[in-house]
């Protein structure tokens, strides 16, 4: 099955899911968030003891991720005071964060990004590697390559 130009529901499934054994696997709970390319919600999973407080924040990782193009973790040193992005993570009613953990959904093909993947409640790096799992099975099995 080949992706083009927008992320719905059965492949937000699919990220969720191999983020979620992730986050199983090295014993962390996490919140999980899927959107679309224009930053849309498309699908949210909070596991069982993941933080309240980082729901928001895993939504807006996806949210960010999706309409910079790039890694939310790419945006932190920009955002610095004395950066040319500084501040960058007060735009969008402070939905832009700056904190490791969203990643964009891009087409190897083309390059173009149809979503994002956010995820939030343990420490940054795990964020990351979780995220990294769900990336990977988009991957592998929407657009039939290996991350």
């Amino acid at each position: 099955m080949h992706l083009t130009r927008h992320i719905g529901a059965a492949e937000a499934h699919i990220l969720i899911e191999a983020a979620a054994a992730k986050a199983e696997a090295i014993g962390v709970p996490q919140n999980i968030a899927v959107v679309d390319g224009a930053g849309h919600l498309v699908a949210f999973r909070r596991m069982d003891g993941a933080k309240f407080m980082a729901i928001e924040i895993a939504i807006n990782k996806a949210f960010t991720a999706a309409g910079a193009r790039r890694p939310t973790s790419a945006m932190w040193e920009a955002a610095q005071p004395g950066s040319p992005g500084f501040g960058v993570n007060t735009q969008h009613h402070g939905r832009v964060t700056i904190l490791a953990g969203g990643l964009p959904l891009a087409l190897p093909e083309c390059g173009e990004v149809v979503g994002a993947i956010g995820v939030s409640s343990g420490s940054t790096a795990q964020d990351v590697e979780v995220a990294e799992a769900g990336l990977a099975a988009f991957l592998e099995q929407i657009v039939g390559t290996a991350a």
